[in-house]
């Protein structure tokens, strides 16, 4: 019965509004407290008040994050089941568009400029000039006209339209919340003289957007060309790899197969034979290299302060190790997660291990806040290759834990079963090992089900509210 399913959905919305609604009452003192408004920014360099740190706070329980995956898995399951079949899949076949919106958004400082433009907002022919004025190279170049004030503001109006800005009167536009998240903070004279730094001691999230847009879209794209290579017509990017001497020679079913098993999406879309790292540390990469890791910075959104540092949902006793104990957070990045286990921990000293061209731009992502730790020796890097023999610490002792957060997502199973090892071969007696990644559970009824009521209305696995994971994993198996 649809109509049973429908008021089943509704419900399960209306009971976790009230379930958030009475948890807010609960935690209001004189002044109380209100779920916070998409309409009102939230930049992170920005003053907090009492009220929004404790929102804030409030927000980062377990508790309310999983109450707001099932509002969002509700709504995702309810629009499903009215929305017409035709608009729901042209929806998701532009997908896409958005994203190149987003990525140009991130990329033009949109967000910065409206940051400096206040609450009112900017009209879109100011905000088209304040974007030519913030980009690199000669003025009156002939692509300088590419962009003007109309094709800016069609481009804005999706993103309005999709309730990352707001256009506050016709043409001009302003920062809500969802769009603020990607502040980096910098002021227009900091990124004209140099944007290169922009995302260094942020959240990560600009660097996210930056990157995802970028190549994981365009991976993306091949990804039917890789699976199909009958499908593989007029692409220029796979014909220079292979190198027939004429883009118009007809491939042979040999020459498909080949490229079927030696190629991923990503070697099509880039026209590269190199490993997705070897190429991110191409000379003329140095842009997307530094991104990457301030990126990898942004993933710690996905979680909540308390699920590294509360001992109560990871069940690991941080505080119970010996002082002076050594965490190596393995394929660590510039250390997000680690660096925040340090700030919590002061007996704790960290070790981030990761390629070479990474650790040497690590320390550059944090800003004089975490500088201490940077000081005093608790918080170091040192590069490693994952698959070499692993090498004593210069503290002449041995790890007390191993950390691999999203590490192991991005290798085959003989892979990750080399990398293991070789943390197995140098561990001490007592070593433990911490591996963080996302759990893929199927959309039925099963063992792994985030949701295991069979009466639930739900799909098992929280539908969209948990897509993010199943997108990420179709990206890892696209990149060598």
């Amino acid at each position: 019965m649809t109509f049973t399913s429908l008021r089943a959905l509704h419900k399960c919305i209306g009971d976790d509004i009230d379930d958030l609604e009475n948890l807010y009452k609960e935690r209001s003192r004189s002044d109380p407290l209100d779920f916070p408004s998409m309409d009102v920014p939230r930049y992170a360099k920005a003053p907090r008040s009492a009220h929004e740190e404790a929102t804030d706070e409030l927000n980062a329980e377990p508790s309310v994050v999983f109450a707001i995956r099932r509002i969002k898995a509700a709504c995702g399951q309810l629009t499903a089941t009215v929305d017409r079949p035709w608009d729901a899949l042209m929806d998701a076949v532009r997908a896409s568009q958005l994203s190149a919106c987003l990525r140009f958004m991130e990329a033009a400082h949109i967000v910065e400029i409206l940051r400096e433009a206040g609450p009112n907002g900017m009209h879109v022919k100011d905000l088209c000039r304040s974007v030519k004025e913030l980009r690199p190279g000669e003025k009156d170049a002939p692509d300088q006209e590419n962009l003007n004030p109309e094709r800016l503001g069609h481009i804005l109006r999706v993103l309005a339209t999709s309730h990352w800005l707001l256009e506050v009167s016709p043409d001009v536009f302003a920062n809500n919340r969802r769009s603020s998240l990607m502040d980096t903070g910098k002021s227009l004279e900091e990124l004209h003289v140099d944007a290169m730094w922009k995302y260094a001691d942020t959240n990560g999230a600009a660097a996210a957007v930056g990157q995802v847009g970028d190549y994981a879209s365009k991976v993306s794209v091949y990804l039917t060309e890789w699976l199909l290579p009958d499908t593989r017509v007029g692409s220029d990017s796979i014909d220079a790899i292979e190198s027939t001497g004429d883009i118009h020679t007809k491939r042979t079913s040999t020459q498909i197969d080949r490229m079927a098993r030696y190629l991923t999406p990503f070697n099509l879309a880039f026209g590269t034979k190199l490993g997705f790292f070897q190429w991110l540390e191409l000379p003329e990469n140095r842009h997307r290299l530094v991104r990457f890791g301030h990126a990898m910075k942004g993933t710690s959104q996905w979680e909540t302060k308390h699920e590294f540092l509360d001992a109560k949902v990871t069940a690991f006793p941080w505080k119970e190790l010996p002082q002076g104990a050594i965490l190596v957070d393995v394929g660590g990045g510039v250390g997000s997660t680690s660096m925040a286990i340090a700030q919590a921990y002061s007996h704790i000293h960290v070790v981030v291990e990761d390629r070479e061209q990474v650790v040497d731009n690590a320390p550059n992502a944090w800003g004089p806040e975490h500088q201490p730790l940077l000081k005093s020796g608790r918080v170091t890097w040192r590069s490693r290759d994952f698959f070499a023999k692993w090498e004593p610490l210069a503290l002449k002792r041995d790890p007390n834990v191993f950390l691999l957060r999203l590490i192991l997502h991005n290798w085959q199973d003989e892979d990750s079963v080399k990398i293991l090892r070789r943390l197995r071969a140098a561990a001490g007696l007592d070593t433990k090992i911490i591996i963080g990644d996302m759990l893929l559970p199927h959309a039925c009824i099963s063992q792994d089900a985030l949701i295991a009521h069979e009466h639930s209305p739900l799909l098992p696995n929280l539908g969209v509210a948990s897509i993010q994971g199943y997108l990420i994993d179709v990206m890892q198996r696209s990149v060598p």
